[in-house]
């Protein structure tokens, strides 16, 4: 296989998409191009004594709106190329949903299960320190947020730093994806996972889209296959199963597990956590490599992982009739357009896995205006929804339970506001790329792009920065 460069697939893609749109050359290698990076190398001391240098990069890939959002990234493969190709997946998808970021992205190039938590402490807490003097993280300049290898534990550590250092009233607004008690905001743990399933069953819900590909429309009943079981698969593969979806497999780095009568994901859950592993599960079978389970018959296939797992090696032997992808570039341009050619539906990485940065909008939203969401409304809506059960108790003649009153009445908290955002959004926008898919008869990720491209160009255009 030849040498994987991710920045190169994105812009690919980009290339693609752009041949659609009628944009100047100039503004279109601006748009795509990485605007700024930072690249930093810091001294650690170890539990035992030694020394090691740490690295670690931050990539700013488009400034067209401000602050630029990314989350950061705790792996043995973060590189400066993998870090301005997440980027720009960030400028794009964002603007996808219609989420008023620039893109950006960040990584340290460490195995994580390698030191201590005192020792990821002070790497998180000396990168940060990094971040701001060079001036790369602040609530209006560069907000991150977690991704592989990284929760809230790190973002609550980068949140204090940031404070410590500037003293700033909207210091909260610097990161997101914290704990709720330090500014975070119920529903975002699960949002990346809760979106691939909105947006996968708003596909799901087109007749004609699923006449396509040989399914019926709906969720329910549908064989999955989930590639990975941390944050986003375990949601995922959740959320899905609560839709009536049967999840038939899930792959870990160490293995997979198959069922084709299908997998309590939470059960799945439980077992790692005790055993250390997914396999062995009672019931199913091991499949190693993991890699194998990805071929296996499904209806839908959710690579959660890393970039590069669907490739030229195994494109050919993938069967799933929809791919949604979860992971960011999971599918090189090679592979998608193998499966693609048998007629299989890919549901971009730019769109599907948009759930997390829709989710750290609101975040930041309720970090800046310093109001918990609901906080305000929720009794005058329980007031009015009240009024209207007992209006409705005397036009009928009909009396309510006590307990359906205060079901009937009830108000939104956060969680269910944050919900219904981000199913709104992922509704509003998965319509948007499928109404551009058809009008130009292309497939859905060079719709995402062209949608992408025309929102950011028309920004640029009305700037005057290009005629």
């Amino acid at each position: 296989m030849a040498k994987y460069k991710f920045f190169a697939e994105v812009n690919k893609n980009f290339d693609k998409a752009a041949a659609y749109t009628k944009h100047p050359k100039g503004l279109l290698e601006h748009i795509k191009s990485c605007n700024t990076v930072y690249r930093v190398a810091f001294p650690l001391r170890r539990d035992n004594g030694s020394v090691e240098t740490i690295h670690g990069w931050r990539a700013e890939h488009s400034h067209h709106k401000l602050p630029t959002k990314g989350g950061i990234r705790y792996a043995m493969s973060v590189n400066e190329d993998e870090v301005m190709a997440l980027a720009a997946l960030m400028t794009y998808k964002c603007a996808v949903v219609d989420v008023p970021f620039g893109g950006a992205k960040g990584g340290i190039k460490i195995d994580k299960s390698k030191y201590s938590q005192a020792e990821l402490e002070r790497i998180t807490r000396r990168f940060t320190f990094e971040l701001v003097k060079k001036n790369f993280i602040g609530p209006g300049v560069d907000v991150p947020a977690p991704d592989y290898g990284t929760g809230e534990q790190e973002m609550s550590w980068i949140m204090d730093t940031y404070k410590a250092m500037t003293h700033d009233l909207n210091a909260e607004g610097c990161v997101t994806g914290k704990p709720v008690a330090q500014g975070g905001i119920r529903g975002r743990r699960e949002a990346t996972g809760l979106g691939v399933y909105y947006g996968t069953r708003e596909c799901c819900s087109n007749a004609e889209d699923m006449k396509a590909v040989g399914l019926t429309t709906g969720i329910e009943g549908k064989r999955v296959i989930v590639q990975g079981l941390g944050n986003v698969g375990y949601h995922a593969a959740k959320f899905f199963m609560e839709g009536g979806a049967v999840i038939t497999g899930i792959a870990e780095f160490e293995g997979g597990i198959f069922n084709p009568k299908g997998l309590d994901v939470e059960k799945v859950f439980q077992h790692r956590k005790e055993t250390g592993s997914i396999l062995h599960f009672p019931g199913a079978q091991n499949v190693t490599p993991s890699t194998e389970l990805l071929t296996y018959e499904c209806d839908i296939l959710i690579p959660a992982a890393l970039e590069n797992q669907l490739n030229e090696t195994n494109a050919h032997l993938i069967k799933a009739k929809i791919i949604a992808e979860a992971a960011n570039g999971p599918t090189t341009s090679e592979a998608h357009n193998i499966i693609k050619s048998r007629g299989a539906l890919i549901i971009p990485d730019s769109f599907i896995n948009a759930g997390g940065v829709t989710v750290s909008y609101f975040e930041w939203l309720k970090n800046l205006s310093h109001v918990r969401f609901g906080r305000m409304e929720k009794r005058h809506e329980e007031r009015s929804y009240l009024k209207l059960a007992q209006a409705i108790e005397e036009m009928s003649s009909k009396s309510f339970s006590v307990d359906r009153i205060r079901e009937l009445s009830l108000g939104a908290d956060e969680r269910e506001l944050v919900y219904s955002g981000l199913e709104d959004t992922m509704i509003v926008a998965y319509n948007e790329i499928n109404e551009i898919r058809k009008r130009n008869d292309v497939d859905l990720r060079t719709a995402a792009f062209i949608s992408s491209i025309n929102k950011i160009a028309v920004l640029y255009e009305q700037m005057g920065i290009f005629p």
